[in-house]
């Protein structure tokens, strides 16, 4: 006998709710398959040298910060 009290029966979900868990889980899917069958993104010609400099939402370049 388990010593944990038993889990009571969740109420049903609305409709509302059941179609969002399924869109939610249908863009799951349709981002696993973009994912498995991504082509490499094209090499950038004349950008900046180094780690994207946008990466942390503002501009750096050289060690300066900008904000845009």
């Amino acid at each position: 006998m388990s010593d944990q009290p038993p889990v009571p029966d969740r109420k049903p979900l609305p409709p509302a709710a059941q179609r969002a868990l399924a869109e939610a889980e249908a863009r799951r899917q349709a981002a696993a398959q973009a994912k498995d069958g991504a082509k490499a993104a094209p090499k950038e010609l004349q950008g900046p040298k180094g780690p994207e400099p946008t990466r942390y939402g503002d501009w750096e370049s050289k060690g300066i910060a900008s904000d845009f």
